[in-house]
């Protein structure tokens, strides 16, 4: 049942991925060139290390960022290219996220696309995860030996489509399960529809994601192996999307817009949502006209964070803190620009981002870290 449902109008969408996307390459596009390197593998590592993924920051090779005096102690993760929508690993340490790559699927106007990256926070190590098509969104099982993403590397003959406009979304993007290091790859799914925003449920049995039929965006989730494939919502107006669970692996968060009100406000309104996997009930979270984008549920299952542009300035994009049970959210991110796509760290302490250094809209997205530990929202809360 959804307790007290908003006015929804809209315009400018963006898809959160499993953070959910803005999936990613054209998000990127608008941004300056990739840095330059190829993804390594740390020179220490062989192949069966890299399966089990380890480590610790290295404070003394990163930066603090200059930021206002309000924000927490952040950093930009170094000798990384150009990047977004990144999650961490089980170890806290190691990072997931869609990177711009030369071997991407991209325009005949951009040099990169996005890929499948995997690095540590501190920047020391780096690895490609796939090699071919374009990339929407990515995430590490609970065992810190796999990963789940979704391309367009079986069907690089479709159009690269467009991530910020529901209406031309990339299609024949798979669901694919990899080692780390992107042995032994399986794909799961075997349709062509846009299928993205994926993400893994604590313990590790489901796989929660959003596709795409005939324009109308709904949530699914199936098995870990693939199997067992249902729908979860089946709504004609809202346009569900960027599921992630909370500590339960029962109930996830979700924003969605309304369907029939699409390209009639800009900032486009959002709304968040929890919904119960098991049961179906389903809980309206935000209370209000206005894009309420990204939401990422805290390890301690109660708190979030989640994106919404200013009142006072809607090119402007900050990174709340929000609580299920009610009341104002908190501002985290104080920058003049874009600050989008975060994500909290298994332990709490951290949270990773996308902050823009271009200069027009969401233009030069890079990967940065935040220390949150302050907050007190660790799964020992």
């Amino acid at each position: 049942m959804v307790r007290s449902r908003s006015t929804l109008s809209m315009s400018f969408v963006f898809v959160s991925c499993a953070v959910a996307t803005l999936a990613l390459s054209p998000a990127l596009a608008q941004g300056g060139p990739a840095e330059p390197g190829l993804p390594t593998q740390p020179a220490d590592a062989s192949p069966r290390e890299l399966r089990v993924l380890g480590g610790r920051t290295d404070y003394s090779v990163v930066k603090p960022a200059k930021a206002s005096p309000q924000e927490l102690p952040t950093w930009r993760i170094p000798n990384v290219p150009s990047s977004a929508e990144a999650y961490y690993a089980p170890d806290n340490y190691h990072v997931i996220a869609q990177t711009q790559d030369p071997e991407g699927a991209h325009a005949p106007t951009r040099s990169t696309g996005a890929l499948t990256w995997i690095f540590s926070d501190d920047g020391k190590t780096k690895w490609r995860v796939n090699d071919r098509g374009q990339d929407l969104c990515s995430y590490f099982l609970p065992d810190g030996k796999r990963v789940v993403f979704t391309s367009t590397r079986d069907h690089m003959d479709f159009p690269l489509g467009n991530v910020s406009d529901e209406r031309n979304y990339p299609q024949g993007t798979e669901l694919y399960i990899a080692d780390i290091d992107g042995g032994n790859r399986k794909r799961l799914t075997d349709n062509v529809y846009y299928d993205a925003e994926i993400s893994i449920s604590p313990d590790g049995k489901k796989i929660v994601f959003t596709r795409q039929i005939d324009g109308a965006l709904d949530l699914y989730m199936m098995n870990i192996d693939g199997t067992g494939e249902r729908k979860l919502t089946d709504t004609p107006d809202w346009q569900e999307g960027a599921p992630f669970f909370l500590p339960d692996s029962k109930t996830i968060t979700t924003r969605a817009w309304s369907r029939a009100i699409y390209g009639t406000k800009r900032p486009t309104p959002m709304t968040i949502f929890t919904i119960n996997v098991e049961t179906g009930e389903r809980i309206q979270r935000t209370h209000d006209d206005w894009m309420n984008w990204a939401p990422y549920p805290a390890p301690d299952g109660r708190h979030y964070v989640f994106v919404r542009p200013l009142l006072d300035n809607p090119s402007n994009w900050e990174i709340f803190l929000g609580d299920l049970e009610g009341g104002e959210p908190v501002r985290l991110t104080f920058n003049d620009s874009f600050d989008g796509f975060p994500s909290i760290s298994p332990d709490g302490t951290k949270m990773l981002f996308a902050r823009s250094e271009g200069p027009g809209f969401m233009a030069g997205l890079y990967t940065y870290v935040m220390d949150i530990s302050s907050l007190n929202i660790g799964p020992k809360r």
